[in-house]
């Protein structure tokens, strides 16, 4: 079990490596562009080159990116959903390049029309994206809260996807916020391992590969997206030490995608106040 956070590429994306460092990370995320905008242009080789060598130097890992938030593959005009295949192949190229494990993506809204409208044109334009992108990184689509009709919130909405678009590249990435919006009770033991029970059952818990490590502002079953500081929310540190006592997370990379203490985004506080519950839990942070 490796812990980080989304740490920033500002300056050039071998920097991240060493925020990480700084944060006391052992895993890092990123976004390969402007998380708000479709315009990517790919990182120069001389950085690549360079954050490669850092992640060597460090033992950091394993690298996942996080797609753009423009992206909805549920959307109704066909020039956007084409936007998002390629930003998502993008990202899928990036993440190739500089040695990434996968890219962690928001499947988008079926805007009010229904999950069973909008299915067939999802499991279209995923099949696109894995058919364009280099061979290697994986595509995990992440649970969502239920804010604006949001296409993946029950467990079942991401099983059918991974079964229809029958790729070994395509995973999940478990968001423990948006799960708990959802209504899923992550407090204790028994509420993680019901939890767990329902995601194998849907997905299979071989197809989890990441975790967005998140505790929640709202209470359990708000259905809103809003982040908070491990042990500051709802969740609490007792939810986390469940998390990740639960064997189905024991080897795999906690991400924080948290406000942090000052209000900057996650900081070292947080990584070692996940640090401190993993070593309770008596989980070995093992290798990248």
């Amino acid at each position: 079990m490796r812990i980080g956070a989304h740490v920033s590429t500002a300056g050039g994306i071998s920097k991240a490596v060493d925020r990480g460092q700084e944060l006391g990370c052992e895993t890092i995320q990123i976004f390969g562009s402007a998380p708000q905008s479709w315009a990517f242009k790919h990182a120069p080789e001389e950085e690549v080159a360079a954050f490669r060598r850092r992640l060597a130097e460090t033992g950091m890992g394993p690298v996942f990116l996080h797609a753009i938030y423009l992206i909805n593959l549920g959307n109704a005009n066909p020039a956007n959903v084409s936007k998002g295949v390629q930003s998502l192949v993008n990202y899928l190229t990036l993440a190739a390049s500089i040695g990434a494990a996968g890219v962690v993506f928001h499947p988008g809204s079926h805007k009010g029309v229904g999950y069973e409208a909008i299915l067939p044109q999802v499991v279209a334009a995923l099949r696109q994206v894995l058919e364009k992108a280099p061979a290697g990184p994986v595509l995990a689509v992440e649970n969502m809260a239920g804010m604006g009709q949001h296409i993946g919130v029950k467990f079942d909405e991401l099983g059918r996807i991974l079964r229809e678009v029958n790729s070994p590249r395509l995973k999940v990435c478990l968001d423990t916020q948006h799960t708990f919006a959802a209504g899923h009770d992550l407090t204790n033991a028994s509420g993680v391992n019901a939890m767990m029970a329902e995601f194998d059952q849907a997905i299979g818990v071989d197809n989890l590969v990441a975790v967005h490590a998140n505790d929640s502002k709202q209470p359990q079953g708000s259905g809103v997206d809003r982040h908070d500081n491990i042990g500051e929310g709802f969740i609490g540190e007792a939810g986390f030490a469940a998390i990740m006592a639960h064997p189905a997370f024991r080897k795999l990379p906690f991400f924080l995608e948290v406000p942090g203490f000052e209000g900057k985004g996650p900081d070292q506080r947080n990584v070692d106040i996940l640090k401190g519950i993993r070593q309770r839990a008596g989980v070995d942070a093992g290798g990248p």
